[in-house]
């Protein structure tokens, strides 16, 4: 019997979880799994936007042109290519589907803008104008006035 006795006196002091703390346990593990599913899908739409907004890498693009036409000489606009000399002579306008960089015969691969439906490079005296279409929508103008004349 003393046995027993002990046996029991062990069963009473194991305490268990109450089917109410199990309840809120599980609320509090769905709450977490809705909240980090919610953030995931709002991080997957901001990621969507980002890549589809174009906005980014105009301004790049427009960065790198001034530099690159910055203390140039504008040689000419020949088949929708813009050439100048800066070091030495350079070609601007769009191949394919991007928008690149290369030298006056057309060697070398610096791309620039990607993803164009077109462009089209317009010249007067020291004044150039390109606008470029994007594939997803959207026009934009890129205007620049070469001041020295080398």
């Amino acid at each position: 019997m003393t046995m027993e006795r002990k046996f029991c006196d062990l069963k009473l002091k194991i305490r268990a979880f109450t089917l109410l703390e199990c309840l809120v346990a599980l609320l509090a593990i769905s709450g977490s799994v809705l909240v980090i599913s919610g953030l995931t899908r709002m991080i997957e739409e901001q990621m969507k936007i980002s890549q589809n907004d174009s906005r980014k890498d105009w301004q790049i693009f427009c960065e790198q042109m001034r530099s690159e036409l910055s203390g140039a000489k504008l040689d000419n606009v020949n088949q929708n290519f813009l050439y100048v000399t800066k070091d030495k002579k350079l070609r601007f306008g769009l191949v394919g589907d991007d928008f690149r960089k290369s030298d006056d015969k057309g060697q070398g691969y610096q791309p620039m803008l990607y993803d164009l439906k077109g462009a089209k490079i317009q010249a007067e005296e020291n004044l150039i104008k390109i606008t470029i279409d994007f594939d997803n929508g959207g026009e934009r103008v890129f205007i620049y006035r070469f001041t020295d004349t080398k």
